[in-house]
């Protein structure tokens, strides 16, 4: 089973234009809902690909309400695609007072562009806190093979709540990837999680530094035990113990970059646990990523695109650096 934590759960609603113009009225030709949030998405994905994938966090008010009836009745690529319908994840939200957050992306037919309005979140209680603790500690126990910390954190919650989850993990000995910004990011890193998949921003506010290959190294000096970072359509670099590689698609794929991240964590998380080579993982996550360009939500991904790119991806080794 592979945990995905997500704090700040959403509900993802997507507009689709024929063209975002300022200052004027629009129509929308297509509406799409889907529960969302990094992790949520990260779940999803990773049962699509074949894994029992456990979704835990917060929802609540009546957004959350929607968001977990469409967690566990929300169609599959795969069914699309013409194969079985893949498993769903497992549900293991919380409830929360406040209510469940919206995210909505405006997607420009015309360009291909995508604008995307968050909402912040709901005030989280620190008794709310203290029970999901208690939650998270039962379901590391439960056969967790590893477990996403992903996202942003609701108002409410200390900057060191992911770095104690990190924390939990190891002492549980269960390998934990991060995959969030600014501060908690930056305490994450310091209590040494297993993987960490930032963003090229994420990365250089971080470090202090764009050049990919030094701050990917820099991250990983700063405690992380292997650190992958997305580079946007050039693909990621990797640094890990045994290796540095760069991992790249045939080309750009034009369409919603959104939850595109979070298709790559579930790449590096389901390659983990079936213990395939780091090339293997990078180049899983890259077709991933590219897939879920092409597919109409987050969460999703273009299963028939995914099998076609990912022979095609490109992945070079990175020269050590000296006490790299």
């Amino acid at each position: 089973m592979i945990l995905t934590v997500t704090l700040n759960t959403a509900l993802d609603i997507t507009y689709r234009t024929p063209a975002l113009v300022p200052h004027t009225t629009h129509r929308v030709s297509e509406v799409v809902e889907r529960p969302g949030g990094k992790g949520v998405n990260v779940a999803r994905v990773l049962a699509a690909l074949g894994h029992e994938a456990v979704v835990t966090g917060f929802a609540g008010g009546r957004t959350g309400d929607v968001l977990r009836e469409l967690l566990s009745g929300s169609d599959r690529p795969a069914a699309r695609s013409g194969r079985p319908r893949a498993a769903r994840p497992v549900d293991a939200l919380l409830p929360i007072a406040g209510a469940t957050r919206r995210t909505v992306a405006v997607v420009d037919a015309s360009t291909g562009d995508t604008t995307q309005l968050n909402e912040p979140g709901p005030v989280v209680s620190a008794a709310e806190w203290t029970g999901f603790l208690s939650h998270y500690d039962r379901l590391l126990r439960t056969g967790a093979e590893a477990v996403a910390l992903c996202g942003s954190l609701p108002p409410g919650l200390h900057v060191g709540a992911y770095a104690e989850l990190i924390r939990r993990a190891r002492a549980a000995g269960v390998p934990a990837l991060l995959d969030t910004s600014g501060e908690p990011l930056r305490r994450g890193v310091a209590a040494r999680p297993d993987l960490v998949k930032p963003n090229a921003d994420e990365l250089a506010r971080l470090t202090g530094s764009r050049e990919p290959v030094h701050a990917t190294h820099d991250a990983r000096r700063r405690g992380a035990h292997a650190v992958v970072a997305s580079l946007g359509p050039d693909g990621i670099i990797a640094i890990t113990p045994d290796g540095a590689w760069r991992a790249a698609p045939p080309g750009p794929a034009r369409g919603n970059p959104t939850g595109a991240g979070d298709s790559a964590v579930a790449g590096l998380l389901s390659g983990l646990v079936e213990r395939l080579p780091w090339p293997a993982r990078l180049s899983r996550a890259v077709a991933l990523s590219a897939a879920t360009v092409l597919a109409p939500a987050a969460g999703e991904f273009d299963a028939r695109v995914y099998e076609e790119l990912l022979p095609r991806v490109t992945v070079t080794e990175v020269p050590r650096r000296a006490g790299g």
